[in-house]
């Protein structure tokens, strides 16, 4: 009886084996509601039995035919024309018919992090979002689409995620990524075209593990584990949220990348800025795309040292690391958020601030707007005269107001050293030529400056339009 039972068992798993192959199948994030990056030859793939004939039809005239393989996928590419609010139909047709409704044609960006990207606009516990209430009650709108990756955490990789695509209304944002909604409504706001958001976040998460597997035992000496125990976070551990809620997604065409995430790796902070820079080469290898927009937002300020117990300087050099990075790689920018956090609050409430900072870097930097100010000026390079330090920044853009500092402000939050390593807070003056002159009456023999090494900064140096300017030091002491 009991092997009668497990033989029953076993074709009855072989036949839903066989169905579930049998039929024409695509993954989630291809859905009624999608949005489709415009103007390129977008990817759309699927599975169905080996070596059926797959038929794609659009409403719009993209016609394509391919045939499934041994291992029963497919995938091919069908042109995608200028971006409008026309609603549009595809048809695939295997072994049986798959018709997606409601498609648009837009930009489509792809935000991922921690959980300060994964923050919802109706917010959790006692963090809300600054004037939630009224962005949610006036959020519906059909040409802003949005994708909500299910949590997911895998050993393996993975080739499908749990979501669907939604029109933006009251239901569908207050449980979305406030940063990535704020976002998509600022871009529409100003580009008129639809625009999709996906999100694949989690709360807590260091950047490991949004890495691939092989980047990683390539570039670090971490192993990553061939099984894991019961009692372990998968979340926590490397390459497990790149397996199941990154690599599924690794041909869907967009715009770009949105990254917040930092918080987690500031007790080990030393490897942090070329983790950012193999996590950004390898998702824009996944993507066949070496030049993908990516775009971040540094860690805001907080008592770590106060509430949380951890190191001072550790925080720091996680926030001077998103700052160099943008430096060194083509195409990526960092929204500086020193005027907007809050000590006590690791998740602050000005998520429209900086996710309209963020837009502004898109809106500049990829759809050629010029009069905006988008990039916070840099430090650049610092020279010793005398008893003075004289510091040189970068400034970005042709906005004028983004050109000088605001010398309204009383600059503070800077310190001089000599040789003995010892700072003391220093004088500071804006002088004409936009560069900085510091200096103090206790360091006869400058050697390096630094501001705003602290942890909970309330930054004092800003451009004219408005826009902070991060931290930064001359020295590498401590590093």
């Amino acid at each position: 009886m009991k092997t009668k039972t497990i033989t029953q068992l076993f074709l009855f798993m072989l036949g839903v084996n066989f169905t579930c192959i049998s039929q024409t199948n695509m993954p989630s994030f291809f859905s009624n509601n999608m949005i489709l990056q415009q103007q390129e030859n977008v990817a759309i793939w699927g599975t169905d039995a080996p070596g059926t004939i797959i038929e794609v039809h659009t409403s719009w005239g993209a016609e394509k035919v391919v045939k499934t393989k041994a291992n029963g996928k497919w995938e091919t590419n069908i042109l995608t024309k200028e971006a409008s609010f026309e609603k549009q139909e595809i048809t695939v047709q295997g072994s049986s018919k798959i018709v997606l409704h409601n498609i648009l044609i837009g930009e489509v960006w792809f935000c991922s992090g921690q959980s300060n990207m994964e923050w919802p606009m109706d917010g959790w516990k006692k963090s809300p979002v600054n004037n939630a209430e009224e962005l949610i009650a006036t959020s519906s709108n059909a040409n802003i689409r949005l994708f909500n990756t299910e949590r997911s955490a895998s050993l393996s990789l993975k080739d499908n995620v749990i979501g669907s695509w939604a029109e933006a209304t009251s239901e569908s944002v207050q449980d979305f990524s406030a940063v990535g909604y704020l976002f998509a409504r600022k871009l529409f706001e100003e580009l008129q075209i639809p625009i999709g958001i996906i999100e694949a976040s989690w709360g807590g998460t260091n950047i490991e593990s949004w890495l691939p597997k092989d980047h990683i035992e390539k570039y670090t000496n971490i192993k990553i584990p061939d099984s894991l125990s019961k009692d372990q976070n998968k979340n926590k551990r490397p390459t497990l949220l790149y397996n199941a809620m990154i690599h599924p997604f690794k041909n869907y065409n967009i715009k770009g990348f949105l990254w917040y995430q930092g918080e987690s790796n500031r007790n080990y902070p030393k490897p942090y800025k070329d983790y950012i820079h193999t996590l950004i080469n390898s998702w824009r290898a996944q993507w066949k795309q070496k030049n993908l927009p990516f775009y971040s937002v540094q860690i805001a300020p907080y008592s770590y040292h106060e509430i949380r117990d951890t190191p001072i300087m550790n925080a720091n050099l996680i926030r001077e690391a998103q700052s160099l990075v943008v430096q060194e790689i083509p195409n990526t920018g960092v929204v500086i958020t020193n005027d907007i956090g809050q000590c006590d609050n690791i998740h602050p409430p000005e998520k429209n601030i900086l996710a309209k900072r963020l837009a502004n870097l898109a809106l500049a930097e990829q759809y050629s707007f010029k009069n905006i100010p988008y990039r916070s000026p840099e430090y650049k390079s610092m020279k010793i005269r005398k008893n003075k330090v004289i510091i040189a920044f970068n400034f970005y853009g042709k906005n004028k107001d983004n050109q000088i500092f605001d010398s309204t402000r009383a600059l503070k939050n800077f310190v001089i050293a000599g040789a003995d390593h010892i700072f003391y807070p220093a004088k500071v003056k804006i002088n004409k030529n936009q560069k900085l002159t510091i200096y103090s009456d206790k360091v006869k023999k400058p050697v390096a400056v630094r501001y705003g090494f602290e942890d909970c900064l309330e930054g004092s140096l800003f451009s004219k339009s408005g826009l902070p300017v991060s931290l930064f030091r001359t020295d590498t002491w401590g590093n």
